[in-house]
């Protein structure tokens, strides 16, 4: 259970999240996303309690380099109604890579945190959701992972693409982007949201934003356009 406008509302977020043997699926998942991932490239996964110690497993198992264990704090998480446990308001984000040449912007994550090193607690506040997906990111969180994991132009994977934010902050850093997502109607989302004429940002934008002690975020137009294939399992956006 959890709350919605104040009330108790039940925890449904769809078929697509019922999976019997999770620790198997991330396995097969993980390992088709180090098929395709360059050798200067960096996985960035985010989960909580009950998925990310299987996580940490399977990357050791595929024998990759663990960079950084993310602890993204949400100050204003939603509150718990159980009274047994402690209220969660962390997500883990693990950071792993298959060589040792990885891209890493350190000059970039210094400057987005005022001329001091970054650490692994990122203090980003949860927003309200943009669509109606249950577990969609905040655009600020995946404008810090794209600027300091890439570079304009470097090409970004998401393949859990739910409503499309890691594709929309990529269009908005000149990333390219690729996506997959197996629920039809998150799917027409994402392609909406990605459609969208946008006007693209750089880092000196993210850097006086940061000055000002302030996150704007865009308001997104849902339009029906952009462009998109489909595959004989999934969809994918380019």
């Amino acid at each position: 259970m959890t709350t919605q406008n104040g009330k108790v509302a039940k925890l449904n977020k769809g078929s697509w999240d019922i999976i019997i043997d999770i620790h198997k699926f991330n396995e097969e998942w993980i390992k088709e996303c180090v098929r395709v991932l360059s050798d200067t490239g960096t996985l960035w996964i985010s989960g909580t309690l009950h998925n990310h110690p299987s996580v940490g497993v399977v990357l050791k198992k595929l024998g990759l380099w663990i960079l950084n264990d993310v602890i993204w704090f949400k100050r204003n998480a939603t509150p718990l109604l159980s009274t047994n446990r402690l209220a969660p308001s962390t997500e883990l984000i693990w950071v792993a890579s298959k060589t040792k040449k990885y891209f890493f912007d350190y000059e970039t994550a210094k400057k987005l945190n005022g001329g001091k090193q970054m650490k692994n607690l990122w203090e980003i506040n949860a927003e309200r959701h943009k669509t109606k997906h249950p577990t969609e990111k905040p655009e600020t969180l995946l404008e810090r992972i794209l600027l300091i994991a890439s570079k304009e132009e470097h090409t970004v994977l998401d393949p859990f693409m739910g409503s499309g934010t890691t594709g929309v902050v990529a269009k908005r850093l000149k990333r390219n982007f690729i996506g997959y997502e197996i629920n039809k109607e998150y799917f027409e989302i994402a392609k909406a949201r990605i459609g969208v004429e946008q006007p693209t940002k750089k880092l000196t934008d993210y850097l006086e934003r940061s000055k000002n002690g302030h996150d704007k975020q865009l308001t997104m137009v849902m339009e029906k356009n952009g462009k998109y294939v489909k595959t004989k399992k999934k969809v994918l956006v380019k």
